[in-house]
């Protein structure tokens, strides 16, 4: 084993916050409504991607700026959290059963792609690939500094109306005991569809950020249910700055064992963690 240059360890560093904050922005939504809606929500990562698509078509087919897709995607999204949520709470769906029903909507997704765009890989060209600029010896691509400066906008976002506005304060009450909430007046079935749809805009904003960065494949979705679920575990379920946190570390560690070891080392990294946080914290999670 070689060790790198101090110059490629601080690049390697710096893309591991890069890639960390996307598990970051992905986990924000799937954490929220695993905390505080009990729903183990695998259609999170078939949304993610489905945005990614929607943007590539945006900026490839109609020749938009991919960034308009932010202005498009999350209310869209939006309104499609709500319906499914809404569909979801008419029956009485475990959190088990959540991620069993989640799992084939995520599937239905992935037909869906591969329907309308194939499942060949699909690169979002645009000029925002090449533009990107340097601190000292040190490249900061464009896309992945959007991605960073999302990622910690929309958790702080999250993470102060959770805790200053009624609404955060409702929904934390109704996750703690939903009877005694209730019993102070709040709407436990408005709260639940504000923040599916929340969540799933979230995952919107999320699927463009994968797309400005990666090539997009449909069976891509399932390779990223395992880092991001080691992402929401390590920063907390229902919590809004715990996943940017966990994801920053998982992202810097893989990203220095591969600059270190191998690229093959980098996924025992994130379930390493994982795994010690369960021994040692096995009731915090």
């Amino acid at each position: 084993m070689t060790l790198p240059s101090l110059n490629l360890l601080l690049q390697s560093i710096l893309s591991g916050i890069f890639i960390g904050s996307l598990y970051g922005l992905i986990g924000l939504g799937l954490g929220l409504t695993w905390g505080l809606l009990r729903q183990i929500n695998l259609a999170h990562f078939g949304l993610v991607f489905l945005g990614g698509y929607i943007s590539y078509q945006m900026a490839t087919v109609w020749h938009l700026d991919p960034l308009l897709a932010l202005l498009v995607v999350p209310p869209v999204f939006f309104v499609v959290g709500v319906a499914m949520q809404w569909v979801l709470s008419r029956f009485a769906i475990t959190p088990f059963n959540s991620l069993l029903v989640t799992f084939g909507i995520a599937v239905v997704i992935e037909s869906g792609i591969q329907a309308v765009w194939t499942a060949d890989y699909h690169r979002l060209e645009s000029r925002y690939n090449a533009m990107k600029f340097m601190v000292g010896k040190l490249y900061v691509p464009i896309p992945e500094l959007l991605t960073l400066v999302l990622a910690l906008s929309l958790s702080f976002a999250v993470w102060a109306g959770m805790r200053y506005t009624d609404v955060g304060k409702a929904l934390r009450a109704m996750a703690e005991d939903g009877p005694i909430a209730a019993a102070f007046g709040v709407n436990s079935r408005t709260m639940s569809l504000a923040l599916a749809g929340g969540c799933a805009a979230l995952a919107g904003v999320a699927g463009v950020c994968v797309a400005l960065t990666f090539a997009l494949t449909p069976s891509q979705i399932f390779a990223w249910v395992g880092v991001v679920f080691a992402t929401v575990m390590l920063g907390g379920l229902g919590s809004a700055l715990g996943p940017l946190i966990a994801g920053v570390i998982i992202g810097v560690s893989e990203a220095v064992t591969m600059a270190v070891a191998s690229p093959s080392w980098a996924p025992i990294v994130s379930f390493s963690l994982l795994i010690v946080m369960l021994l040692f914290r096995p009731g915090k999670t």
